[in-house]
């Protein structure tokens, strides 16, 4: 006997230790009172290079105290209300008990013989996902392990059903048009397929960093007068940094004009997919080819739990490898392998499953709605701040913008280098959570609101948190040198 090991000889000792591991979370959730501890990096290395890997506890209890200290009291805490950082949600209560009961009995969603109904189940979340999207009963998809995977299947397939299209078997030529808000992983799919270095062409986008169609229309046409294949267009369904949503019906329109694949990542905007307040915002994305949806971003889902969908079942044969010992061509049954990039896979579908039977989807769909009203709402509480600066209206749940120094100082460096300090001295301090990014090559603050439980007082107590360490930083003298350089705005072109 293994002791060890989860078998029906010690369910007992199963039961105990998960309801020991349960009550550490439990215990520690109660006490959170901001997203992360004040922690230094420091302490934390120093903690966890006090532990020796080879010197074991001796007990599961003993060891999950053990990781309560290092683990739970240090970790983020995506569900509290003043996280606002980057596209982490809070997480539905039935995906929790799925994902308990997935990891006890291990399935893997390869092949039928291992996973049976599992297979079922998750084929008919892909049909359930394809329907909401506008696809017809021969769209087809797989469970990944997020919007990366998804999109680098998607260019692959993309890939290969242009050599079909075209005939031809070196990729020199092919090119992938998409904006500079697309996200990071489409140019890095492009690199792992071996497409070459230039393969990822920029569409010029509007001022709120959509793709505009008529710079899509004229960059096809110069790219086809200079021999090239544009294998793809990757629009966007809620773009990481702005939350914008590119114009689909237009792209969808040029896309099947010009016999062009249309690829939609919906990776943040899927969650319209269960809005009763707002599904027009994706009109157009049933026209695409594929399609990137993660659960995990606005449907409450722990990670991982994303899919790729295709509109026509046959493109996902791109994806299929064969092997005598794990999906025999004789078999009779479906082996979801056929369809992956992966092999071993979770059944991450199941968190989904039990989620949509026991709240149903309108439920993940209005707290979606809540937080793009409380964008709005966010978005006019600082856009009547005098000192904040609101880089455009928003149309999800980001909102973009920054601190103005209150002696009246707009030169570009100043701007960046105190609005970076403010965020890093947010995190240092753990009380609250946001994130920044650059936008045309200047510094901006970034609150992206998945949570609704986050309140508007409790963003406008942010808001207020931010603009005391701003006035402290400034009060400092540190940023003296900054103020100096000559700049009279700050070039930026704000809503």
């Amino acid at each position: 006997m293994h002791p060890h090991l989860f078998s029906h000889r010690t369910v007992d000792d199963y039961d105990k230790q998960v309801r020991a591991a349960v009550e550490a979370v439990s215990s520690r959730i109660q006490a959170v009172r901001q997203p992360r501890t004040a922690a230094a990096p420091e302490q934390l290395q120093a903690l966890v290079d006090g532990i020796d890997l080879d010197r074991p506890t001796g007990d599961t209890f003993a060891a999950i105290d053990e990781a309560a200290s290092l683990y739970l009291e240090h970790a983020v805490w995506f569900h509290h209300p003043d996280y606002l950082a980057h596209l982490n949600c809070p997480v539905a209560l039935p995906a929790l008990a799925a994902d308990a009961i997935a990891s006890a009995v291990n399935t893997s969603v390869d092949t039928w013989d291992q996973s049976t109904s599992a297979t079922l189940m998750e084929q008919k979340l892909i049909t359930w996902t394809g329907a909401r999207i506008g696809f017809d009963e021969q769209c087809d998809g797989i469970f990944t392990s997020g919007g990366t995977q998804s999109n680098l299947q998607a260019m692959l397939l993309a890939r290969d059903e242009c050599r079909r299209r075209s005939g031809l078997r070196s990729t020199a030529g092919f090119c992938i048009l998409a904006t500079d808000q697309t996200h990071f992983s489409v140019a890095k799919a492009a690199g792992i397929l071996g497409l070459p270095d230039d393969a990822v062409r920029v569409v010029s986008t509007d001022r709120r960093g959509r793709m505009r169609p008529d710079a899509l229309t004229d960059l096809i046409s110069d790219l086809r007068a200079a021999g090239k294949s544009i294998m793809a267009v990757s629009a966007t369904a809620g773009t990481t940094d702005r939350g914008v949503i590119d114009p689909l019906p237009e792209l969808a329109a040029i896309c099947t004009r010009e016999g062009i694949w249309l690829h939609v990542d919906a990776a943040y905007g899927c969650g319209l997919l269960v809005s009763r307040q707002r599904r027009s915002w994706l009109d157009g994305i049933e026209r695409a080819d594929s399609v990137t949806v993660d659960y995990h971003k606005s449907f409450g889902q722990p990670v991982a739990c994303s899919a790729v969908l295709v509109r026509r079942a046959e493109t996902m044969q791109h994806a299929g490898w064969h092997a005598d010992y794990l999906n025999p061509a004789e078999s009779r049954h479906p082996n979801l392998v056929d369809k992956s990039l992966q092999t071993t896979r979770r059944f991450d579908a199941f968190k989904l499953w039990l989620t949509l039977r026991a709240t149903g989807p309108d439920l993940l769909g209005d707290a979606f709605d809540q937080v793009i009203d409380l964008a709005t709402g966010v978005a006019e509480l600082i856009d009547d701040d005098p000192v904040l600066e609101l880089l455009q209206e928003p149309t999800l749940s980001t909102v973009l913008f920054r601190y103005l120094p209150e002696d009246g100082s707009t030169g570009p460096r100043l701007l960046d280098a105190v609005n970076t300090r403010i965020r890093e001295e947010l995190f240092a301090s753990g009380r609250v959570l946001i994130a920044k990014t650059r936008i045309n090559g200047s510094s901006w603050l970034k609150l992206t609101l998945l949570n609704p439980e986050t309140g508007i007082d409790g963003i406008a107590s942010a808001l207020e948190l931010i603009k005391w360490t701003g006035r402290r930083l400034i009060g400092s003298g540190e940023f003296v040198d900054c103020s100096s350089d000559g700049a009279d705005g700050t070039g930026i072109e704000a809503a």
